[in-house]
Formats: C-alpha cells, sequence, structure tokens
C-alpha cells in the first residue's frame, strides 16, 4: 500500500536517531504510516507500533503485510499508560511519540504513568522524543509503582 507521507511525518522520521539494529517504541502510531518509513531504515532491528484505538492498529496491520512479513514492524493495541513488555520481550532503544495526549500534555493526568511505563520499557541509554521536544534519556524518567 502507497503512502501518502506528510511532511510533518517524513521529516521528524528522518530526524530519529536510528542505527539498523535498534528496538524502536512508537507511541500513538495511528494508521502506521512512520511505523512502516521506521522500519525501512532497519536491518536487523525492529519496531513495534502501539496505539490505544483498535481501529487504527487494524488500519496500520492492513496497511503493512509486506512490512510485518519482514520480522521488522509488529503492533499492539494498548495505551502507553497501560503498556508492559511481555514475558521475556527486550527493551528498547529508542521511543518517539507524535501528538500522543499523555505526553504532550493534553492529558496530563495521564503523563506520570505513560512516562513510569516507558521508564520500565527503555533500556539504560535509550532516548525518548515527544514531538519537538528535547530528547529525554531514559535514566531521567520518573518510575512508576
Amino acid at each position: 500500500m502507497a503512502d501518502r507521507i506528510s511532511s510533518r511525518i517524513a521529516n521528524a522520521v528522518a530526524a530519529l536517531p536510528i542505527s539498523g539494529d535498534m528496538r524502536v517504541l512508537e507511541i500513538g502510531c495511528g494508521p502506521g504510516v512512520a511505523a512502516r518509513l521506521v522500519s525501512q531504515k532497519l536491518k536487523t532491528g525492529m519496531i513495534l507500533a502501539i496505539d490505544r484505538s483498535e481501529k487504527a492498529i487494524a488500519a496500520a496491520i492492513a496497511g503493512s503485510e509486506e512490512e510485518i512479513a519482514t520480522g521488522r514492524l509488529a503492533f499492539r493495541c494498548v495505551a502507553i499508560e497501560d503498556f508492559v513488555l511481555e514475558t521475556g520481550e527486550p527493551q528498547f532503544d529508542l521511543a518517539f511519540a507524535m501528538r500522543v495526549g499523555a505526553l504532550d500534555g493534553r492529558h496530563s493526568e495521564l503523563e506520570a504513568q505513560a512516562l513510569g511505563r516507558l521508564k520500565a520499557a527503555l533500556a539504560p541509554g535509550a532516548v525518548l522524543i515527544i514531538d519537538d521536544a528535547t530528547p529525554l534519556s531514559a535514566a531521567d524518567l520518573p518510575d512508576f509503582p
């Protein structure tokens, strides 16, 4: 499926500090456009793209069959404030979010829990990039009980 890629998404993905072997987490993937772009930059790494919307995840999966078949892209329907690694799942080297209410101030009541879940999911030294804000180190994120 050919994507109509907005310049906002294309520029955001181009600016991500991605290396080919990274494990990347996209938060709030919508129909999967950015996730597909990231998967094309990976060689042995992979991207897990999450969204709270079942409809968005269904659309993302439907538009990503080729990328999913490579093993470099997977989707999961979950809100970031509820996200936990599955048993045996390795932590992520990079996480990014574009226009995610729990992280960009629109739903500040969810922010502490979302950041705590992210801290648990990110490897030491990992980076979190939220919109155009200064990247955060995983070490700087708060713990969530």
